[in-house]
């Protein structure tokens, strides 16, 4: 009003477009968003580790491949560039006593990159442990959260595999429809604790057990979004 009363000459100012959120934060959202559900709370820790909660505790030899320079980046001091989030789940075990049901979300970084591997990516880790944590409860809790996550229309499968620090082990694959071909993709890993990272965290394993997970979110993403190559998400396409 008052440029008008003095005569100004004035232009509309420039429309900005709103801003939206990266699929990558809207996937980790509606994965917390269920695990929360599901009686799990947020637990974070440092992206740079040491040898022993990134790989010692977890019970992984100094021999595994996955110590090797090709696999992981080290830095000059000793220590890594976490290469999953499982060193949250030590740190909370060490820091207090069963019952735990913790989630841990965050960025970790390894020696890869293809059209379904990035340097760089997201995980989100889980680990229940309690008196009577049985297989069982892994299984039920993944496939509610699956479904939730998909769809019941998905299919799912569970295969056998192995992993350092968990016994016995699984890979859990999701069905998804890709050009009009229906293909599996693997989200995650997961198994009960092995007893030795029980050892390293000072817990008695005759007194408890637990199951641990680790999903990856850009996979999660790339079906929930229908993203054919991973390296689309950090090109600012």
């Amino acid at each position: 009003k008052l440029a008008q009363q003095r005569g100004d000459v004035t232009l509309p100012s420039y429309k900005s477009n709103p801003g939206a959120y990266h699929p990558i934060t809207l996937t980790i959202r509606k994965l917390q968003r269920l695990f929360t559900r599901l009686g799990f709370s947020n637990k974070f820790g440092p992206d740079v580790e040491s040898d022993f909660y990134n790989f010692e505790a977890l019970n992984i030899d100094e021999h595994h491949p996955a110590r090797d320079m090709h696999d992981t980046f080290y830095l000059k001091s000793g220590a890594v560039l976490r290469t999953h989030t499982s060193p949250v789940q030590i740190r909370s075990m060490l820091a207090q006593k069963p019952p735990i049901k913790i989630i841990a979300p965050g960025k970790v970084y390894r020696c890869d990159a293809d059209t379904s591997h990035s340097p760089v990516f997201h995980q989100i880790e889980g680990l229940y442990v309690d008196k009577h944590v049985s297989f069982s409860h892994l299984k039920g809790i993944l496939e509610f959260f699956l479904k939730e996550l998909f769809g019941t229309d998905k299919n799912i499968r569970f295969r056998s595999s192995y992993f350092p620090f968990t016994e016995p082990s699984v890979e859990v694959d999701v069905e998804y429809e890709a050009n009009g071909t229906k293909k599996w993709m693997e989200i995650m890993g997961a198994g009960m604790v092995n007893r030795e990272v029980f050892r390293h965290v000072n817990y008695n394993p005759d007194d408890y057990a637990g199951f641990a997970f680790g999903i990856g979110i850009e996979r999660v993403a790339m079906i929930l979004h229908k993203i054919d190559d991973i390296r689309l998400f950090y090109e600012n396409d």
